[in-house]
């Protein structure tokens, strides 16, 4: 099992719409509105880097709303 943190920053006023969206992704375990530098946070358990890509860079980067990711895969 692979888990990997998706940083997604929202257009203005989209966090809350775009988090429900994030959520309905196939992988996506989880995902919560944060305060800081992104706007939500994405738990994503897969069973291989290549389907975190296909999350993370195809699926996300897709949705409306959304401005830009940054992925990080768990070491342990």
């Amino acid at each position: 099992m692979v888990t990997a943190y998706v940083m997604i920053k929202a257009n203005t006023g989209e966090a809350d719409r775009l988090r429900d969206d994030i959520e309905a992704i196939d992988g996506v375990e989880s995902a919560y509105i944060v305060a800081g530098d992104v706007d939500i946070i994405a738990k994503v358990n897969v069973d291989s880097p290549a389907e975190v890509k296909g999350i993370a860079a195809t699926e996300v980067q897709s949705t409306d709303g959304v401005e830009d990711t940054q992925t990080y895969i768990a070491m342990d």
